[in-house]
């Protein structure tokens, strides 16, 4: 009798073994879903650490959560595990393109700021060029014969023909040596700029069997001007050149004396950027 109530005692008692795995099951679940959470959050850093956490905790070292292929079911919905992607937090940190974009632009301004302070540097330089050829102009009542304008090209010298050449002739006579070597001594600039020497005429024909046309004489004028410029040893050749226009850029009407006496002349450029780059 004692043995049968001990028997029906033992069959009434409830088996709890399976709650060590369903415990088991739920803790994977939560795992899965932080897992899941930390991956739309697009951050490698904290999924790392998550990972790192499980694994110690439940597995006691390296598990499924360290394996790449834990990452690459979610490649729909995270950046996260491109296959050639390279990890954001190994190596130098990265700049955002927006944030690089903003360096770019303060960059330029920066370098814009800079080629201004060149180009205002330049300008004074001119300036002060065009003070001294205006004191020398005044100083020998010269203001009907020479003119100095500084334009957005550089400062321009202009001469008149009567300053420099006998009438239809390109050679400087001996009297205005001296006005062309005190032009010299202004043209010396450091660092050296680059200097252009045009020579024009009226429209008045050239014949003479040395200077066919006015091509001729205005190139000659322009070209033996540049050659007193050059014997002065502190400038440099190599910034010089010499061109003819002919009549074709006049100043003035050639309908009057006046004006085919302000059109026979001989222009001097002082280039305004000394810090150009040249080859």
């Amino acid at each position: 009798m004692s043995a049968l109530k001990r028997k029906k005692k033992h069959e009434d008692h409830v088996d709890e073994s399976w709650l060590i795995p369903y415990a088991d099951v739920l803790t994977l679940l939560l795992a899965l879903f932080i897992v899941l959470f930390a991956a739309s959050e697009v951050n490698s850093q904290k999924f790392q650490e998550i990972s790192d956490s499980f694994n110690q905790e439940l597995q006691g070292g390296t598990g499924i959560l360290d394996q790449q292929s834990a990452v690459e079911t979610f490649e729909e919905t995270s950046k996260l595990a491109e296959p050639n992607d390279v990890d954001p937090t190994e190596g130098e940190a990265t700049t955002p393109p927006e944030v690089e974009e903003e360096i770019n632009d303060k960059i330029e301004m920066t370098a814009e700021e800079i080629e201004q302070l060149a180009l205002a540097e330049d300008y004074k330089e001119l300036a002060a060029i065009q003070d001294k050829v205006k004191a020398y102009i005044a100083e020998r009542n010269m203001e009907d014969k020479l003119e100095a304008e500084l334009t957005s090209k550089g400062l321009v010298l202009k001469i008149k023909d009567g300053v420099l050449y006998r009438s239809g002739s390109a050679d400087i006579s001996e009297g205005s040596r001296t006005v062309t070597e005190e032009i010299g001594k202004m043209l010396v600039t450091d660092p050296p700029r680059s200097i252009f020497i045009e020579g024009h005429t009226d429209n008045i024909p050239s014949t003479s069997d040395k200077y066919p046309s006015n091509w001729e004489l205005s190139s000659a004028r322009a070209i033996n001007f540049m050659k007193i410029l050059l014997e002065n040893n502190d400038l440099d050749p190599t910034k010089f050149s010499a061109t003819g226009f002919a009549e074709h850029q006049p100043i003035a009407s050639n309908d009057t004396a006046e004006g085919r006496a302000e059109n026979r002349r001989v222009e001097v450029l002082i280039s305004l950027y000394a810090h150009e780059e040249t080859d």
